[in-house]
């Protein structure tokens, strides 16, 4: 299995770089790996620059379940709720799941395209799932959001800054505007911001001024 594979390349003395030991590939080792079908290649030569984050739970307003996974992995009972009824046969993945307690869940390689953005547009192009990274934490986009995963979500952030030429970060409701809202109202830009000042990205009212158009413009 992959997984094995790389713990093994954990201890490979050929590996001596501070960061290159923290990934084997697009794999991040403090995520727990848990491969989607649901990815595919990226354009040649697109840039990797912008992380993209999402909510989600299911069924929506319950947390601690499976469901998330498995909808990732194509093992969701579509008859195990009636919400699930309305989503049937759906085919997505996103690249990290933050859960409530701030486990981290890893289903795609961050150099492959996740399905998580859908029909979109940021920072003058199209189609933000050929050069972005997908992260669904779990909640809604009305509901606030845990110390846990804010934490959480710094760490991977300052992994992915390691790793990848990010500039941006923005919401689904950023790229999506009138067709989602996550992570929504709830979630707190500024306290984000403020942890990850010195990484230099541009955040979505940061992006917004600079291209001269409102926040949740599709710029």
């Amino acid at each position: 299995m992959w997984y094995r594979e790389m713990g093994k390349r954990m201890t490979s003395p050929t590996e001596v770089s501070p960061v290159a030991s923290l990934w084997t590939g697009g794999w991040w080792h403090a995520a727990r790996p848990c491969p989607s079908p649901n990815f595919g290649a990226r354009p040649a030569q697109a840039p990797i620059d912008l992380v993209l984050v999402h909510s989600i739970s299911l069924p929506p307003g319950e947390y601690g379940g499976p469901h998330v996974q498995q909808l990732f992995t194509n093992g969701l009972d579509w008859d195990a709720h009636p919400y699930f009824q309305s989503i049937r046969g759906l085919q997505v993945s996103s690249h990290f799941f933050v859960c409530r307690k701030g486990v981290l869940w890893q289903f795609v390689s961050c150099d492959d395209r996740a399905w998580h953005a859908g029909l979109s547009h940021y920072r003058g192009r199209s189609n933000c799932n050929d050069d972005s990274i997908g992260i669904e934490l779990e909640g809604t986009d009305t509901d606030a959001f845990t110390d846990a995963q804010y934490a959480c979500l710094r760490q991977l952030c300052e992994a992915l800054a390691q790793r990848y030429p990010i500039r941006y970060i923005a919401g689904h409701e950023h790229v999506a505007p009138g067709r989602k809202r996550d992570p929504g109202p709830g979630f707190s830009w500024s306290r984000l911001h403020a942890s990850l000042s010195t990484l230099g990205w541009l955040f979505p009212a940061d992006h917004a001024q600079e291209a001269g158009s409102s926040p949740t413009g599709s710029a």
